[in-house]
């Protein structure tokens, strides 16, 4: 499998594969969740189980175009529509789940309910986006600028390990994995350096596979080759990155708002841990970046490879 280096590519791919998934969606009376899952029938690579008042559902003009690929199930009660969402999941009535329109920590509460959620024991909740910048010759993929406040160097290690999966199902066989920091400078002021120092030494013991790990690097190193020639720095990474670390929530957030912002970014991203991923969209995210999230979701999920 060719890597996949744009969103084009990916809905070609999964069009290609002519395997759809099944994907419970939570209050899905917006605008641009309704586009996403237009775009996502339109393309073939879903169908949907919308999971809501039913008032509001009905009214979608896709219903009448594709009856047969849309289910809707009537719960009013938001908090409800999420449990029972869940519940399909677990059932295996869903591949995917999706946030609509409710509170995402009321949608949260469901996946991580400890006896009926969608977490299992001992597994960590992650985001993990991929964005496609103007700039860039291919998908950037980057880790937690949702959930994670500041990630423990376990936690860290296991978003790089979900990082390492999701490259793989975009055909990235050796991804190259740089863990952000302000500075290339390692110090005791910044705790998340030394962990930084720790995942390398591992992953040049083989640990991680066939991976390249580096850092500390700050994001223009890790993305422009140039940057480090200037600077004097020697690292595997070499410019072409194709997984950022941050160090903390707030870093990670504002390089997802700055660059899809004033970047134009295409933007996609899907909770990982839970037994399915989970399109957790912002409410202010596009419909096309929605789309585009279902899409990563759908290459994510199970038996897809």
């Amino acid at each position: 499998m060719e890597a996949i280096r744009n969103f084009a590519q990916l809905t070609s791919h999964l069009k290609a594969l002519n395997r759809r998934k099944r994907i419970a969606v939570v209050c899905a009376n917006d605008p641009n969740t309704e586009y996403a899952i237009a775009r996502a029938l339109d393309e073939g690579i879903a169908d949907f189980l919308m999971i809501g008042n039913s008032a509001l559902l009905e009214k979608y003009p896709t219903l009448k175009k594709y009856p047969d690929r849309i289910e809707i199930l009537h719960i009013e009660d938001s908090d409800e529509a999420a449990r029972q969402a869940v519940r399909m999941v677990r059932e295996g009535g869903a591949d995917i789940l999706m946030k609509g329109i409710i509170n995402t920590d009321n949608l949260l509460h469901a996946i991580l309910d400890k006896e009926h959620g969608l977490l299992p024991k001992g597994k960590i909740l992650t985001h993990l986006a991929v964005m496609e910048i103007p700039t860039y010759d291919k998908l950037l993929f980057f880790s937690d600028a949702a959930v994670i406040p500041r990630p423990t160097l376990q936690q860290r290690i296991e978003m790089i390990w979900y990082a390492i999966h999701a490259c793989h199902h975009f055909g990235i066989k050796q991804p190259r994995i740089a863990l952000i920091h302000c500075t290339e400078k390692v110090s005791p002021k910044f705790p998340h350096s030394l962990d930084y120092v720790n995942i390398v030494e591992l992953a040049e013991a083989g640990e991680f596979g066939d991976v390249i790990i580096d850092g500390p690097l700050d994001v223009r190193t890790s993305c422009e080759q140039a940057s480090g020639d200037i600077k004097g720095i020697a690292s595997p990474i070499n410019g072409q990155a194709d997984v950022l670390i941050f160090p903390n929530i707030e870093s990670g957030n504002t390089f997802y708002k700055s660059v899809s912002l004033f970047a134009r970014a295409e933007m996609a991203g899907v909770l990982q841990g839970p037994v399915c991923p989970v399109v957790l969209p912002s409410r202010s995210d596009s419909g096309l970046s929605k789309y585009y999230s279902i899409a990563m979701a759908c290459l994510t999920s199970k038996s897809v490879l």
